[in-house]
């Protein structure tokens, strides 16, 4: 396609980004803070934003952050079962038998939240993604796993990563328990529209490209299509490329991005 015209070693708006590859825009930054002070309090944390808007990007900064030594980090994203399907995915992801009754899958994943916070000093953490799915009994159980020593002390980190609606539904009566015990929230809103050409420089000089390839325009009609959310950000500039590989231009115009658009719809 466009590679061998513009000169790039790979793809550059295509591929997934090692974290420490990962551009780090306001939003980004400021949720990895977060994050890190969710684990330094041991609680419970709510990341929301639009689809495309970055979550995952940041669950996995925070991942490779983490001294293996120090933290086990479990990941689970069934999250359209009942009580007993979210226990028993928890349990696959800490290597635990799984039960058969709601009873016996919580004490064992509360046992082994013990076992790895006490014997073996080691924090655990539980990301539930895509947690704007979970039905409101699941969620109101998720907030018992984090209760130990009569709810006096911190044992689990548990993290909520959902879509903007899950932020909306935990304002309701009915989650008011469970939303008074979140110490971090924050929600991901996408870049902005100047960090959007350090964002495809970015991109761009990782893929060995150092020339200016997006024109003012092209770059205004990017952030107007994908509103600075980095996956439709990245299938836009993809295209657009192709595109501007096509008319064999060496730079990308808003017609291109017109183009590409119009492709994607």
């Amino acid at each position: 396609m466009y590679r061998a015209h513009f000169g790039f070693t790979h793809y550059p708006f295509e591929r997934e980004l090692l974290p420490d590859e990962l551009f780090s825009g306001t939003g980004t930054t400021e949720a990895r803070a977060r994050l890190a002070h969710l684990v330094e309090l041991r609680g419970l944390g709510l990341i929301t934003g639009e689809s495309g808007s970055g979550k995952s990007t940041v669950c996995r900064q925070m991942a490779a952050s983490l001294h293996p030594g120090l933290y086990r980090l479990f990941y689970v994203t069934l999250s359209t079962g009942n009580v007993l399907d979210m226990y028993k995915a928890i349990s696959w992801a800490m290597g635990l038998p799984v039960e058969r009754n709601r009873a016996s899958a919580y004490r064992a994943i509360h046992t082994e939240v013990l076992r790895l916070s006490g014997e073996a000093k080691i924090q655990p953490i539980l990301i539930i993604d895509e947690a704007h799915h979970l039905r409101n009994e699941v969620l109101e159980d998720l907030r018992l796993l984090t209760n130990y020593g009569m709810d006096a002390e911190r044992r689990l980190c548990l993290l909520f990563v959902g879509m903007t609606e899950l932020r909306r539904r935990l304002s309701m009566a009915v989650h008011e328990s469970l939303a008074s015990r979140i110490v971090v929230r924050y929600h991901l809103a996408g870049l902005t529209r100047e960090e959007l050409p350090a964002y495809l420089t970015h991109r761009l000089n990782l893929a060995g490209c150092t020339l200016p390839i997006f024109e003012d325009a092209a770059v205004e009609a990017l952030f107007q299509a994908s509103r600075g959310l980095p996956r439709k950000l990245n299938h836009a500039a993809h295209y657009a490329l192709s595109a501007a590989a096509l008319a064999k231009a060496r730079q990308v115009s808003a017609e291109h991005v017109a183009a590409a658009l119009e492709e994607l719809q």
